[in-house]
C-alpha cells in the first residue's frame, strides 16, 4: 500500500543567500556543468517519484528563451500548511535548504535527491521559478523571483502564497524556471547532453516514459524514451559498436540488508575495462564502495571457477583481479537508503555497507550463472579471456620493466626536449603540450619560466585506442609525456605526485591539430583518467584572427567576434587569419594564448562516462562504419564559431 505523502512528512534542516554567494558549492560550477546540474536536480526529483512507483511519465520542455519545465505525474508536492513552519509544503521545498520528504524513508524508499537542497538551489539560482501542483482534483501554483529592491537582495522570494487556480483530473508536479544569466556563463542547456541523460534514466528506471521536447528547434524536436529491458538493453546499446564476445549480457540482481543491486555484464573483444555504476539512478563516475564490492565478488567467483579447470591447474597460473576484468563491460545499479555521496554533485559512493552487499549479490548471481550448464559457452569464453589476460599481464610486466629502463635511459634527451619551469609548487605549475617544434620554440620564448613548462611534440603520437600497452610505452612522444608528468602510468598512476596541476594541449586550429587533441585526450582518458575527472586537463584556444587598425589590435576566436571587432575598429581595419601557431611570434603567443590574464582555456571534464567511452570507441576505434555514421550525423563542417566553456 502506498504511503500517504502529506505536508507533515516534510522536514526542514535549515535559509538561500548562501547559495547565491557560493553557487559552486552546491552545483559544481557556474559554467556548462552547473547549468546542466540545475536541470538534473529537478529531473531527479521527478524521477524519484517514478523510481518509487508513483509516476509513469516525465516530460521535459526546453524553450527558446532559455527557460525549462519538468513535469511528472506523481503524487504532487504536499500543499497543506506545515504544522511547525506555518507555510505550505511547496514553499518549504522551494524556499528552504534541506527541506523535503526524502529524509523520511517511508516516503521514498530510494532517492537521488537525498541532500534535500535541489529544488531550493534551483530557485536560488533562477531569475524566476514557477511551480504547479496537481493534487486532490485541484491545481495549485506559486511563483518565486530573485531581485533587488531598495538596496536589499531577495533570493528566490515567493511572490504570493501558494494559491488554488482551478480543477483538474491530473496529478503530479510541474516546475518551470529561468536560470539567472547574471550567475551563469550561459543559461542554455545542450540538447544532446540532456537527451543522453534522459535516455540513460529510461534504462535505469524500467517502465517510465520520458518525453523531451526542444522548442528551440523549428520544427520542434521531440523524442520519447521507454526502455522495457532496463540495464540489459542499456549495455547492449553501449556495446553495439565494440565487438561483444557474447550477444546477450549476463544479468542478475539481488537484495542484501536493504540494499538492492542489479548488474549486467558483457565481455568484449578488447583489453580495456568499462564499468558504469549508479546509485539511486545517479551516475557515480568516480566509482566507490559499490564498484569495489563488485570487483571483489567477481574476482572471488572467477578464481574459484578457474581453479577447477584442468588447463589452469596444469599451467599453475596465478590470477589477479585485473585478469578477470580485461574486456569487461558492466553496469552496476544500486538502490539504497542513507546514501553517503561525495558532495551534492554525487560522483563517488562512500557507504561501506554497499561494498559488502554488492560483493554478496555479485558472488551469488555470478556463481549461479557459471554453474548453469546452459551458460557453458559464455563461461568458457570468460575463462579464455582470463587465461589470455593473465599470460599477457606476465609478459607485459617484463615489457614494462624494459620500458621503465628505457624511459630512464632516455631521461637525458628529455631534459633538452622538456623546457621545465623553476616553480616547485605543482598546484601553480602548467605544462603546455605543444604541436610542432616551431610553435614549441615560440612557446618556450614567450612563456613565464616561473610556472610554465613546454613539451613540444615531434610528430603525431599513437592512437592508443588501437594499440596494446607495450606499443604505447614504446612510443617516444608518450614516454616523454609520462616522464614529464612524473606520477607513474596506468594502474600505477598517483595523481598526488603530478608535477603540474594544469596540463594544457596547445595545437593548431586545423584538422591535424584536432586529430592530435583527440589522440592526447584519448591517451589521458584511458591511462590517466583522474587527470580529467579532477579537472587538470585543458585545451588552449589560440585566436583565429587578429583585427588591427593603427596601434590597436583585437584578437578574436569566432566569426561572430570577428564581425564585432571589425565594427568596433571601423573601415580600414586589417584582418589576418592565423592558420597555425607557428605564424605567431613569441610575444603574440603569450598575449593571446598563454597569459593567464587574457587567454581562453577549455577545461576537459567527464560527467557521462558511458557516453564518453562510447564516443571514443566510435571515433578512435577500428570499426569504420560507426565512425562514418557518427561524423555524418554530428559533424558540421560549415560552422566556424568555436565553442567556449567546459568540454563534457
Amino acid at each position: 500500500m502506498a504511503h500517504e505523502y502529506t505536508v507533515a512528512d516534510i522536514q526542514v534542516l535549515e535559509g538561500l543567500e548562501a547559495v547565491r554567494k557560493r553557487p559552486g558549492m552546491y552545483i559544481g560550477s557556474t559554467g556548462s556543468r552547473g547549468i546542466h546540474q540545475l536541470l538534473w536536480e529537478i529531473v531527479d526529483n521527478a524521477m524519484d517519484e517514478a523510481a518509487n512507483g508513483y509516476a509513469t511519465h516525465v516530460t521535459v520542455d526546453l524553450f527558446e528563451d532559455g527557460s525549462i519545465s519538468v513535469e511528472d505525474n506523481g503524487r504532487g508536492i504536499p500543499v497543506g500548511i506545515h504544522p511547525e513552519y506555518k507555510v505550505s509544503g511547496v514553499e518549504l521545498v522551494f524556499n528552504k535548504l534541506h527541506a523535503g520528504g526524502k529524509f523520511n524513508n517511508e516516503n521514498y524508499a530510494f532517492s537521488g535527491g537525498l541532500h534535500g537542497v535541489g529544488a531550493s538551489v534551483v530557485n536560488a539560482l533562477s531569475e524566476w521559478l514557477k511551480v504547479e501542483v496537481y493534487r486532490d482534483g485541484h491545481i495549485y501554483e506559486q511563483e518565486y523571483r530573485s531581485y533587488e529592491e531598495d538596496g536589499k537582495e531577495y533570493v528566490g522570494h515567493p511572490m504570493y502564497p501558494l494559491r488554488e487556480t482551478g480543477d483538474t483530473k491530473k496529478h503530479g508536479t510541474k516546475v518551470t524556471y529561468m536560470a539567472d544569466s547574471t550567475v551563469f556563463d550561459s543559461i542554455f542547456v545542450q540538447y544532446d547532453r540532456v537527451s543522453r541523460r534522459l535516455q540513460e534514466l529510461s534504462y535505469l528506471i524500467k517502465g517510465v516514459t520520458i518525453i523531451l521536447r526542444d522548442h528551440r528547434e523549428k520544427p520542434m524536436r521531440e523524442v520519447t524514451y521507454n526502455a522495457v529491458g532496463g540495464i540489459v538493453d542499456y549495455l547492449v546499446q553501449i556495446n553495439k559498436d565494440r565487438n561483444p564476445a557474447h550477444p546477450l549480457p549476463i544479468h542478475f540482481e539481488g537484495e542484501k540488508n536493504g540494499i538492492y543491486a542489479e548488474i549486467a555484464i558483457q565481455y568484449l573483444d578488447s583489453e580495456k575495462e568499462y564499468i558504469y555504476s549508479y546509485v539511486n539512478n545517479i551516475a557515480t563516475g568516480e566509482g566507490g564502495t559499490h564498484e569495489t564490492g563488485f570487483k571483489t565478488g567477481l574476482t572471488k567467483v572467477m578464481n574459484d571457477f578457474l581453479k577447477k579447470l584442468p588447463s589452469v591447474q596444469k599451467e599453475k597460473l596465478v590470477f589477479e583481479g585485473d585478469d578477470f576484468r580485461e574486456g569487461i563491460s558492466a553496469i552496476i545499479s544500486v538502490k539504497m537508503k542513507e546514501v553517503q555521496f561525495e558532495g551534492q554533485t554525487k560522483t563517488r559512493l562512500g557507504n561501506p555497507e554497499a561494498r559488502v552487499a554488492v560483493e554478496a549479490i555479485t558472488s551469488e548471481g555470478l556463481a549461479s550463472f557459471l554453474e548453469d550448464l546452459n551458460n557453458t559457452a559464455v563461461a568458457n569464453k570468460m575463462a579464455e579471456k582470463a587465461v589470455t589476460a593473465c599470460k599477457s599481464r606476465i609478459a607485459a610486466k617484463k615489457a614494462k620493466k624494459l620500458a621503465r629502463d628505457k624511459i630512464k635511459a632516455d631521461a637525458a634527451p628529455l631534459v633538452g626536449k622538456l623546457s621545465s619551469c623553476t616553480g616547485r609548487k605543482p598546484e601553480l605549475n602548467e605544462l603546455f603540450i605543444v604541436e610542432g617544434d616551431s610553435a614549441g620554440g615560440s612557446a618556450k620564448m614567450g612563456r613565464d619560466r616561473r610556472f610554465q613548462a613546454i613539451l613540444p611534440l615531434r610528430g603525431k603520437p599513437l592512437n592508443v585506442e588501437k594499440k596494446r600497452l607495450d606499443q604505447v610505452l614504446a612510443n617516444e612522444e608518450f614516454r616523454s609525456l609520462i616522464t614529464a608528468l612524473g606520477a607513474g602510468f596506468d594502474k600505477g598512476f598517483r595523481i598526488e605526485d603530478i608535477k603540474y596541476h594544469k596540463i594544457i594541449i596547445l595545437a593548431d586550429a586545423d584538422q591535424d591539430g584536432a586529430h592530435i587533441r583527440a589522440i592526447l585526450l584519448t591517451f589521458f582518458f584511458r591511462y590517466f583518467r583522474e587527470l580529467i575527472t579532477e579537472g587538470h586537463v585543458f585545451i588552449a584556444q589560440p585566436p583565429l584572427y587578429s583585427v588591427k587598425k593603427g596601434n590597436k589590435t583585437l584578437w578574436v576566436h569566432t566569426e561572430k567576434q570577428l564581425n564585432k571587432a571589425k565594427e568596433e575598429l571601423g573601415r580600414g581595419a586589417e584582418v589576418k587569419r592565423y592558420k597555425g601557431l607557428g605564424e605567431m611570434s613569441s610575444d603574440q603567443l603569450w598575449e593571446t594564448t598563454m597569459d593567464p590574464n587574457g587567454r581562453v582555456l577549455l577545461q576537459v571534464t567527464v560527467e557521462d562516462a558511458a557516453a564518453c567511452d562510447n564516443i571514443i570507441s566510435i571515433l578512435m576505434g577500428d570499426n569504420v562504419d560507426p565512425r562514418r555514421q557518427y561524423i555524418s550525423e554530428y559533424a558540421n563542417f560549415n560552422k566556424t564559431d568555436s565553442f567556449q566553456g567546459n568540454i563534457s
